[in-house]
């Protein structure tokens, strides 16, 4: 594993089978500093959920404490009253991130945890790991629906287009948000002048076309905007195309027919960007 004082972007963590640690809880909140490891977790109660509003604690259960984490549990085992056993050493303050089975670590866009240690136990997922819970929920959690979009994304990530095409609108976007928070910023644009076919079979909300332009450009699971500032930003270059570029948007009429007013904003976005789009 990892050492202490490691940058979470740098970590290349091991994945086990049996329980793989498939969360990580970050502090960035240190100024100046380097973000610190909390913890890796196999998995999160709270972060998957359907009524926020009910949501009173999270729980990281097979977690694998690191310092920030483990002197939070040694407060708690002190007790308030005592040397060292006050209340705000058991607080926490984390950014979430994902680990897929390459160690690749990407952050949870909006999802934070700022709480206290309440409980701490011998995990029920494997021996030598502990389950912890912390007294306060996470802001935006995301749907249990959205479970296996996440999953996806850390075995491996789409390898097939289209596997978006059977959500609703509300996951359709969340998948723009596991897209973009998987997506390489490292990887180099296609040369300018290049031509991407964009697959319109399925594109019958905005959702649906995000998803399909972001796989026109970067393949399964691609990302290219999630909303019309963030089209527009992905034009101007580093997400994957080299302005300008050519879109053959196929099928469109679907588009046409279920976006209506959407379709018409969506094309002069591209034409105020002077992306030539060809309609078949």
């Amino acid at each position: 594993m990892p050492g202490e004082e490691t940058s979470p972007q740098d970590q290349q963590w091991h994945w086990d089978e049996d329980v793989p640690l498939r969360w990580q809880l970050v502090d960035e909140s240190a100024m100046g500093e380097s973000d610190a490891v909390i913890a890796a977790c196999a998995d999160i109660e709270g972060l998957f959920i359907d009524s926020p509003s009910r949501v009173r604690e999270t729980t990281l259960l097979g977690c694998m404490p690191h310092l920030p984490l483990r002197r939070a549990l040694d407060a708690l085992a002190t007790g308030t009253g005592n040397p060292g056993g006050a209340l705000h050493r058991r607080s926490i303050d984390a950014t979430l991130y994902s680990v897929d089975r390459n160690g690749i670590v990407n952050r949870v866009i909006g999802s934070y945890l700022r709480a206290s240690v309440t409980e701490v136990r011998p995990s029920v997922l494997a021996a030598g790991l502990v389950d912890v819970t912390l007294g306060s929920a996470i802001s935006e959690p995301l749907p249990s629906s959205a479970r296996p979009i996440w999953e996806l994304w850390q075995t491996g990530g789409p390898t097939e287009p289209g596997l978006w095409a059977g959500y609703r609108r509300e996951l359709r976007h969340l998948w723009s948000g596991a897209a973009l928070a998987h997506h390489r910023a490292d990887a180099a644009d296609k040369p300018a002048g290049s031509t991407y076919q964009l697959d319109g079979r399925h594109v019958t909300d905005i959702e649906g076309f995000y998803c399909a332009i972001g796989e026109a450009i970067n393949g399964p699971g691609g990302y290219f905007g999630w909303n019309g500032d963030a089209l527009h930003d992905c034009v101007t270059g580093g997400w994957g195309a080299q302005w300008p570029f050519r879109l053959v948007w196929n099928h469109a009429e679907v588009a046409r027919t279920h976006l209506t007013a959407e379709f018409d904003q969506i094309l002069r976005w591209l034409a105020q960007d002077q992306i030539e789009v060809e309609l078949r």
